[in-house]
């Protein structure tokens, strides 16, 4: 009987296996089973609670709560003291914003913008998207306005084990075309080569009236103004290299009926090959309109006052044939 009585008393004494408390929970989705709470949770281990926290977040279980889902679930488990809790927390990232970008680069593109078009969403505050597995953002609606390149979305996130997340953001888009730009700084009166011109991308709204499209169209001209670096070339502000500049010597040719005269004559102006400049007549002293023809050659416009009325030493009259 002692034995037995011996046996008896050890079954008392002896501590009961219970589950135990998990203080700290790293989740793996966006729901919350039993398993998350207490380890050793018994058959109801893989039952869903309900939902977590979202990615990045964390939601603190107190004891009184603790208690009741244990009592629930039939859960061998008991408070020790107010402050047992349990934490769980579901680890997060922010949405990267090149990937924002992209998707509604994609949807802008579809209706209409450029493909190679700039977007800008200024003060954008992503949404937190789980530290693993994979996820995918989509523009799910879009306002675009082209003329004011302004728009604004709705921004969806899906991914592996975790619900849906649609944020509302706003932007700007600039389209870009490529053109040639200046690499540096080139003053006024510079004729660019090669090493001076290169192609870039630049934003539409910087380009005013007719400008150069290729370097070919603007190595070897001059230039009639600063020209700033990496800014759109207007071809108003190239011109053909200068031949003549002012006060040079020039030979004055002239055609009419059937002659060909010649004389000599001052630039009063500066030009370059095709334009017309003001050019002193050095025998009779007239002022003339000129097209320059090449270094030190005018010929002068027809309907201007003649080279000469009459004939003076220095002049040479040749008739066309």
């Amino acid at each position: 009987m002692r034995v037995h009585y011996l046996l008896l008393g050890l079954c008392v004494v002896a501590p009961a296996h219970g589950a135990v408390l998990r203080t700290v929970t790293t989740l793996q989705g966006p729901q919350v089973y039993l398993r998350d709470l207490f380890e050793d949770a018994g058959v109801n281990a893989n039952r869903v609670l309900g939902p977590g926290p979202g990615p990045g977040g964390r939601i603190v279980v107190g004891a009184r709560q603790l208690k009741a889902i244990a009592r629930q679930y039939e859960v061998d488990w008991q408070p020790i003291s107010n402050a047992d809790r349990a934490i769980l927390e579901w680890p997060g990232d922010p949405l990267k914003r090149e990937d924002a970008l992209a998707a509604l680069r994609t949807a802008l593109v579809a209706q209409g913008a450029a493909a190679d078009c700039e977007v800008t969403i200024p003060g954008f505050n992503p949404p937190m998207v789980p530290s693993t597995g994979s996820y995918a953002a989509a523009v799910t609606q879009l306002d675009y306005d082209r003329d004011l390149g302004r728009f604004t979305a709705t921004l969806s996130v899906n991914g592996d084990g975790m619900d849906p997340i649609s944020v509302r953001v706003g932007g700007e888009v600039s389209d870009t075309i490529e053109l040639p730009v200046a690499v540096a700084r080139l003053s006024a009166g510079a004729i660019p080569g090669p090493d001076d011109v290169r192609m870039a991308r630049v934003h539409v709204t910087s380009v005013h009236g007719e400008v150069a499209r290729d370097p070919s169209m603007v190595i070897g001209m001059q230039l009639r103004l600063q020209l700033q670096a990496g800014v759109p070339i207007p071809m108003t502000d190239l011109m053909q290299r200068i031949q003549i500049t002012r006060g040079d010597p020039v030979r004055l040719q002239l055609e009419v009926s059937g002659l060909s005269l010649t004389g000599q004559g001052m630039a009063l102006e500066s030009g370059a090959t095709g334009e017309r400049i003001r050019v002193r007549n050095v025998s009779s002293q007239a002022v003339l309109e000129a097209e320059v023809l090449g270094p030190g050659v005018v010929r002068v416009v027809p309907g201007t006052a003649p080279i000469v009325s009459q004939a003076r030493p220095g002049l040479s009259l040749a008739r066309g044939g």
